[in-house]
């Protein structure tokens, strides 16, 4: 065995192989694009990533090694709670079950009291804290009153305002917050989530002197969602960035920058809520490989009522994912990887430039005051929205393997029920169908080989609505299928069968089609559209097709026909 040597394959050969494999589809179908418009190469090679980075790999990760601001990434679970008394106990059980940092979000019911407080402050000096206040007015900063003047230069933690929040004092709790939360659920990509933040920076920048001082008080949040490979590179891609910005600034020293991240809830769903599970794990694991030094995960049930069960979960996920695959022990450990590193470069040259462009506008306050911003992240929301709605993008068991039988939790946590996400208007369409109950069924035509990947795929179109349509006989002939048609009480009834026998049938079908019933057919049938909406059809199911615009119009039928 010691004597075998293999060749090594370069890419013009891999190439060739890969053609071969895809057995007539073309190469380009292997390369994808990103909603960023970065393109996804299938393959990448050292070669490809030394000419991308003018020969300046090494750079660009010693560079993001040397930026984090500590050692691994921090647990920061969120406590929730409806009382003094339960946020306490709240607190106190998730930093002995594992927790690292103290996580309270000020949006609360109830008022903060001085026992309270008082044992807060005492919790801050032992520990580090993530704050979220509503304004530099609110009562919760009265915490730091209670917290001896000898104690206040070894406190740490993060402090996130609308607006500005002075702590003289406390020289290592950071209060200068660019937060790109915001941005995120409005619908921004990778790239202008990264340009954004320095825009924020920059802003901040314009009231300060000196760089590295701003430095030592500023950190950024980002929330990390799904796309795996991206969100590693979005973190990586901030630490190249924030050199570039600093040596803006005139230094050329190597200053550290803290960037807190939690996962997104723009993935999240009502829908079959086990799936957020595997959305929060999977952006943790992202935020953590990408170098982060805080993480919060969000539990499955953020979106409702998060109980003591959920919040173990979550918390848990990102201890798992530490302990379990010893990522903590390893500064950057996607570092080096050609796709990882390719993807990174991609996203900072793409983001300051975009960075640039905006700044030349005026400015964040400017491009937000003048709609420019927003104009920009609509844009890139809408596209989004007509992924999820068209099935492009999948969300597991809300627009793709949904169960009908689902029943959304209608309870809404107010921290997070403005937020935009993907799931909401199918969410919406479940609960308008739940009220409207529509019947629907399928008029399956010939044997069960011949009308069934047509009558799944309408099923489950339907599922996505909660709603399970009843199916006809197998249906032999048209004589039958009319009479089918004439003895159901459906409102609405999708012809499903082979495109032959689809032709044939229905132009007879809608000859004596009940006038309660709106009928639809499974399918394209380009040619016939014309001909067959003449003659009353409704109109077609297809993959491809925008889910909620063609539900939403079925119920706007189904309660003409019932006026």
């Amino acid at each position: 065995m010691k004597e075998i040597e293999f060749s090594q394959a370069n890419y013009e050969q891999w190439q060739e192989s890969a053609v071969k494999a895809l057995k007539g589809k073309p190469f380009e179908s292997l390369i994808t694009k990103t909603i960023e418009g970065i393109t996804f190469e299938p393959i990448y090679t050292q070669d490809q990533l030394v000419e991308k980075l003018d020969g300046k790999l090494a750079e660009q990760v010693s560079t993001i090694r040397s930026l984090k601001t500590g050692e691994k990434c921090l647990a920061a679970q969120q406590t929730f709670a409806d009382s003094p008394e339960s946020l306490l106990h709240g607190v106190k059980e998730a930093l002995a079950k594992g927790n690292d940092i103290i996580n309270i979000d000020s949006r609360v019911d109830f008022a903060w009291d001085e026992t309270t407080l008082k044992e807060l402050a005492v919790l801050f000096t032992e520990n580090s804290f993530k704050l979220n206040l509503q304004n530099n007015q609110d009562s919760l900063l009265q915490v730091f009153n209670y917290i001896e003047v000898d104690q206040q230069e070894a406190v740490t933690g993060f402090v996130s305002s609308t607006d500005e929040v002075a702590l003289d004092g406390f020289p290592n709790v950071r209060t200068i917050n660019a937060n790109v939360l915001e941005a995120h659920y409005d619908g921004a990509h990778a790239v202008q989530e990264l340009a954004v933040a320095l825009l924020q920076a920059a802003q901040y920048m314009e009231s300060e002197e000196d760089i590295e001082a701003f430095a030592k008080k500023f950190f950024v949040t980002f929330a990390v969602d799904t796309l795996f490979f991206v969100e590693i590179a979005k973190i990586r891609a901030f630490r190249v960035l924030w050199k570039a910005f600093t040596t803006a600034y005139g230094t050329d020293k190597n200053i550290s920058v803290a960037i807190v991240s939690e996962t997104s809830i723009r993935s999240f769903s009502k829908l079959d809520v086990y799936v957020n599970l595997l959305r929060a794990g999977n952006a943790a694991f992202s935020a953590i490989l990408g170098g982060a030094d805080v993480c919060t995960v969000h539990p499955h049930d953020v979106l409702s009522v998060p109980n003591d069960k959920s919040i173990r979960i979550a918390r848990n996920v990102q201890l798992i994912v530490k302990e379990e695959t010893h990522v903590a022990h390893i500064n950057d450990p996607s570092g080096g990887a050609y796709f990882i590193e390719s993807l990174t470069a991609d996203l900072v040259k793409d983001a300051w430039a975009l960075f640039n462009a905006l700044q030349e506008a005026g400015g964040y306050d400017t491009v937000k005051a003048n709609g420019q911003l927003d104009a920009l992240l609509k844009e890139t929301m809408d596209l989004r929205m007509k992924e999820v709605e068209t099935r492009k993008k999948s969300l597991i068991g809300t627009n793709n393997y949904a169960n009908p039988a689902d029943v959304i939790d209608e309870r809404n946590n107010p921290l997070y029920a403005d937020y935009n996400r993907l799931a909401k208007p199918f969410e919406e369409l479940c609960l308008n169908y739940a009220e409207n109950q529509p019947k629907v069924a399928l008029l399956t035509i010939g044997l069960l080989k011949q009308f069934k990947p047509r009558a799944d795929f309408v099923s489950g179109f339907f599922a996505t609505a909660g709603i399970i349509p009843e199916k006809s006989p197998e249906i032999q002939s048209i004589e039958e299928a009319t009479a089918w048609l004439a003895s159901t009480d459906a409102q609405f009834v999708i012809v499903c069968g082979q495109d032959d026998a689809v032709k044939e049938y229905v132009p007879a079908l809608l000859l004596d089609k009940p006038a309660h019933i709106s009928l639809d057919v499974a399918g394209r049938f380009k040619e016939e559209q014309d001909e067959w909406t003449k003659a009353g059809l409704n109109g077609f199911i297809f993959a491809g097709q925008n889910i909620i615009e063609k539900l939403t119009s079925l119920t706007a039928n189904v309660k003409e026909v019932q006026r």
